[in-house]
């Protein structure tokens, strides 16, 4: 196993360890990370009997392996991340993590500083009695700014906005750490470089 011959009961096969016998290869499974830009109306999901999937959009030999890491809401549009390493895939999840995920907001009512420092000293949630992590609010325009947050609870951003008793319009996520959508167009995906795998934590060295 990976270069070393078995010596033990013990010893623990990875997914992604190679594994061979009399020369002949019966493990080689590859890690598989990818950066999608999803469109509005995709479901973040892998199967879905009424409407299409992040992964029907995906052309790739080990898509179906793949699960979400990071999921959008139905309407929500921009940056997913899809991949067969679990491990990777928890890591990034972990509320200690602390990964900065920026979106690109329009909303309905015209923004102001207020704005910028409430979201800073963090917006109480009363149903899950918290107050949220600090973000940053940048104003690009009356109607628009980019929001940058270290946490993701359920619908965090249409609820941070509601405080003002204000709608989101549109919501599109840009980044996630160090991993930018870039020129990606909706639909479109690309499989992730190796910086931004070792960034992130993920296994450089077996892609």
């Amino acid at each position: 196993m990976e270069g070393r011959p078995a010596e033990s009961i013990r010893q623990v096969v990875g997914k992604f360890s190679r594994v061979e016998l009399d020369g002949v290869c019966l493990q080689q499974n590859r890690p598989v990370y990818l950066a999608l830009n999803k469109p509005r109306g995709v479901v973040s999901a892998t199967t879905d009997r009424r409407h299409t999937t992040v992964l029907d959009l995906i052309d790739h030999p080990e898509k179906h392996d793949l699960h979400i890491a990071g999921r959008l809401d139905f309407n929500t549009t921009g940056l997913v991340l899809l991949s067969n390493d679990g491990a990777w895939s928890r890591r990034l999840s972990l509320p200690e993590s602390k990964l900065a995920k920026t979106y690109e907001v329009t909303v309905a009512a015209a923004l102001n500083a207020d704005y910028v420092a409430a979201f800073q000293r963090g917006i109480y949630f009363a149903y899950e009695d918290i107050i949220t992590q600090p973000a940053q609010l940048e104003i690009v325009s009356p109607h628009e700014a980019r929001l940058t947050l270290v946490e993701g609870k359920y619908h965090q951003v249409k609820r941070m906005f509601g405080r003002f008793q204000n709608e989101v319009l549109s919501l599109h996520r840009v980044s996630v750490g160090p991993i930018a959508l870039g020129d990606l167009e909706p639909g479109q995906c690309r499989e992730l470089s190796e910086a931004e795998i070792g960034e992130t934590g993920g296994l450089v060295a077996s892609v």
